[in-house]
């Protein structure tokens, strides 16, 4: 299988350190409010490419971490009046269980900030000691970008660039404004600990440093997170770690696209950040899944109005022939190795769910044609479907569960006309006057709603 690197700017096979072991971490979520979409993507797309790993054979340790203590959560500490730390354990407890209800894994590791703090302490005072790191007389310590002749590998830009347009902190204590801060020392009335340079806190960067090494020791198969992490965040990771080391800390640096609503970068703001508790309340976690699974997981994705109205119908028209065909058939399908044969084809080439879900249509056309000539291999497919694509956390429902779920989320106040429409039409089905059920068909999706059919019933839906 070939992986995208950003290091190299190139696919390249992937090779693990370790014969059969992968070693992979993605920067989590910082807990200074709610999770969002963009969240809920990255969470998403990283549980997938452990869970494929896992197919192909890997014991994968996976870690993810939670930023439990920054500037943004002490601000929220102030804005609220709630302790630093009872709020970000509440907000950790709320995430959590908003990524349960999107039936996201848990990784094999959840780090924590404040539950590393010796790590991050022992950290520094070997940089320091290197020589790549320095203590200013206020208590703050920075890390010596000029140390560090490998600064920009990743971005692959000069550090006269990467700050170009990029608010620096404006500090007399610091020898280089590229120079970035290990150490923060409290200020009066901040969460803080004991160190070696008086009370404080990490900074951001340092954490996932010191986390990392703690996890896995001096390299890890694979780092991931979104791009907008590259820079500083993830050139700063390979800065720290590598300055201590002298190895090269992740063999592949992975990063997932941004999210835009409508055409514009999703903000506060701008105030169109779509939080996923909001989406669940209207769709189904398989519908959200199925809509951010379509974008190739590199570019950045645009939420339309639309797209997850579109996801859910197109969900619904494939549960509604897994039911039919397992009404039929049953659930005691063979399965059919081409499908997860082809799956693992697209998902081989850098881990492409958009073009393993376009195989979905076909597949579906296929076993709708079928279904209607009787052929019970149609079982088979959907069997293998089920299994294949719960990977992706599709398909796992029972049908008629899901379409009720549906139903239940979107509830639809049909006019007495188009009730009789749809009537009028099952009736002509049952008749088998195909030609009229097809023109009340056509009337109803003119007057803006569509027919779903069961093997007994029909439900009707807003489009």
């Amino acid at each position: 299988m070939r992986i995208y690197n950003t290091l190299t700017r190139r696919k390249e096979e992937f090779v693990p350190i370790e014969k059969d072991g992968v070693k992979m971490y993605a920067c989590g979520i910082t807990v200074s409010g709610e999770a969002h979409v963009g969240h809920g993507y990255q969470a998403l797309i990283y549980d997938i490419m452990r869970k494929y790993l896992e197919k192909k054979g890997y014991k994968v340790t996976y870690a993810r971490n939670y930023t439990d203590v920054d500037d943004k959560i002490i601000a929220k500490s102030k804005e609220t009046g709630i302790p630093a730390d009872v709020y970000a354990r509440d907000m950790i407890e709320k995430i959590d269980a908003i990524m349960r209800e999107m039936d996201v894994d848990e990784p094999t590791l959840w780090l924590k900030a404040t539950e590393n703090i010796g790590n991050i302490i022992s950290f520094i005072q070997k940089l320091v000691e290197n020589g790549n790191a320095y203590a200013a007389p206020n208590g703050d310590v920075y890390f010596s970008v000029a140390s560090f002749k490998r600064y920009g590998c990743l971005s692959n830009r000069s550090v006269e660039d990467m700050l170009d347009g990029v608010r620096v902190e404006n500090n007399a204590d610091k020898r280089d404004p590229a120079d970035f801060a290990l150490w923060k020392s409290a200020k009066a009335g901040e969460i803080s600990w004991d160190s070696p340079w008086g009370k404080g806190r990490p900074g951001w960067h340092i954490e996932c440093s010191a986390m990392n090494m703690a996890a896995f020791g001096e390299q890890i198969d694979i780092h991931g997170g979104g791009r907008d992490l590259i820079f500083p965040h993830h050139e700063n990771e390979i800065a720290q770690t590598e300055s201590l080391t002298g190895k090269k800390f992740a063999n592949f640096w992975t990063h997932n696209g941004l999210i835009k609503v409508n055409g514009q970068k999703m903000s506060k703001s701008l105030g169109n950040s779509l939080l996923l508790e909001d989406l669940l309340k209207k769709y189904t976690n398989e519908a959200i899944k199925f809509a951010l699974l379509q974008n190739n997981y590199r570019n950045d994705l645009n939420i339309t109005d639309d797209l997850f109205p579109e996801s859910e119908r197109h969900l619904t028209e494939f549960y509604t022939v897994i039911k039919s065909v397992e009404d039929k058939f049953g659930k005691g399908g063979k399965g059919n190795p081409e499908i997860d044969k082809k799956f693992n084809e697209d998902m081989d080439e850098d881990f492409n769910t958009a073009l393993a879900l376009s195989e979905l249509y076909g597949l579906f056309k296929s076993v709708s044609q079928k279904l209607a000539k009787g052929d019970e291999s149609a079982a088979d497919d959907v069997a293998q479907i089920r299994k294949t694509y719960s990977l992706l956390g599709l398909f796992k429902k029972d049908a008629g569960q899901y379409l009720a779920e549906v139903a239940a989320k979107n509830p639809v106040t049909v006019p007495d006309s188009v009730k009789e429409l749809a009537e009028k039409r099952w009736q002509a089905k049952l008749a088998r006057d195909w030609a009229a059920a097809d023109k009340l068909r056509a009337e109803i999706d003119a007057l803006g709603y569509t027919v779903k059919d069961t093997k007994e019933n029909y439900t009707i839906l807003k489009k």
